[in-house]
């Protein structure tokens, strides 16, 4: 009881109402509570613990480099091998012209290195987001948040930003010669999980190269094997001109990168020099999680399985309360009628032992981004809690 009167009394807080469980320890895909209750989860850190928790081969590799060295100096000037063989791993796997990384300490940082690199190259200023888009929470991020209300009480925000909506073809008109960059989330998350349709990231991306625009792609929910390939571009036939990256890359800890040409990289290294730093950026044990990480993804058959398993997910979740299932693979979304019904499923359901959570900007969705390592066990645990508490709140309804 001490512990969490200390959490509320002086631990900064984001919403007035926390889930507050008092964790103990995390194994696989299970969270313990120090009371002694086990939670089942389905939410994976928001899609951050891609292979689980305490994933032995992430383990493993944060212990070797821990016997090695820690910090030794700012990002880029001395050579350190997990930075280098992450950067390097991230090139084979990645589509030329996307060979050359810029590591930083989440995906927010790493949106805000992308914007930058967009004005440098371009020499323009203005930038295009989507409506109801998710960037994170720095001040250039949350300028191009498409979502006002949690914008408004910090303005003025950066300038020259512009908004269209996703999927909407016409809107495609506003990007333009003034235009440095279009910024789009492959697959809206914070939005309830929009998928793009009728080819839009193609015709986006030809619009760009119309106009000289760049594309700059936040693969920060949907990449690392969420969807089934390594980056959720790769589901679309389309190459951006960066790709923003963090949350599951780290195997659960704090990491964003983005990923350019090597020439439009360069540009970061002088005029200005030191033109775009970061401190702690490619810290040694962080790259060997994230080295281990990316190793078991493109090793093993976990991305191999991920589309299996949505089709688990989706033959066992049917109910007449939920009336859409959105998503790909792994990053999938519960739609209901109401909000009122979307908390009842996520308290509930946490209340039998699964941890679900909620969407930003869509208060009908329930998150399901479970570790990419579930079992079908799992799944079918998991789904039975959520199909038993929908049972419940229809027959109270009725």
């Amino acid at each position: 009881m001490l512990l969490k009167q200390d959490f509320f009394k002086y631990q900064a807080q984001t919403t007035p109402h926390p889930l507050a469980i008092e964790v103990s320890h995390a194994e696989g895909c299970y969270i313990y509570a120090t009371n002694g209750k086990k939670y089942l989860d389905f939410v994976a850190g928001v899609s951050a613990c891609s292979l689980g928790h305490r994933h032995p081969r992430v383990v493993q590799a944060i212990k070797k480099q821990l016997d090695q060295y820690l910090h030794v100096m700012v990002y880029g000037e001395y050579i350190q091998q997990p930075a280098v063989a992450l950067a390097k791993l991230l090139a084979t796997h990645l589509p030329d012209p996307l060979k050359k990384t810029y590591l930083t300490n989440s995906g927010t940082e790493a949106i805000e290195g992308s914007l930058k690199l967009a004005r440098r190259v371009t020499g323009r200023s203005q930038l295009i987001a989507a409506k109801m888009g998710y960037h994170g929470n720095t001040m250039g991020s949350m300028s191009v948040m498409g979502y006002e209300e949690r914008k408004q009480a910090f303005r003025p925000l950066i300038p020259d930003v512009r908004f269209i909506a996703f999927n909407n073809e016409k809107d495609l008109e506003r990007i333009t010669t003034k235009t440095a960059a279009v910024l789009l989330e492959t697959i809206q998350g914070g939005a309830g999980f929009i998928e793009p349709t009728n080819d839009y990231l193609k015709k986006v991306r030809e619009r760009c190269n119309q106009v000289g625009a760049l594309l700059i792609l936040d693969e920060i929910q949907p990449g690392f094997g969420r969807t089934g390939t390594l980056f959720g571009f790769q589901n679309y036939d389309i190459v951006p001109d960066i790709i923003a990256m963090g949350k599951g890359m780290g195997g659960g800890l704090p990491i964003g990168a983005f990923t350019a040409s090597e020439k439009m990289m360069n540009q970061l290294q002088d005029h200005p020099k030191l033109g775009h730093i970061t401190t702690f950026g490619g810290n040694p044990v962080i790259a060997s999680a994230a080295l281990a990480t990316l190793q078991e993804l493109t090793e093993s058959d976990v991305m191999a399985e991920t589309l299996r398993k949505e089709k688990l997910f989706r033959s066992l979740l049917v109910h007449p309360l939920i009336k859409e299932i959105r998503g790909l693979g792994l990053m999938l979304a519960i739609v209901t009628d109401a909000a009122e019904i979307t908390n009842q499923i996520i308290l509930k359901s946490q209340e039998n032992g699964l941890i679900l959570f909620w969407l930003l900007f869509e208060p009908r969705a329930v998150r399901i981004t479970p570790p990419l390592t579930i079992s079908e066990e799992e799944i079918k645990e998991g789904c039975a809690i959520i199909l038993n508490v929908l049972d419940q709140i229809d027959d109270h309804k009725k």
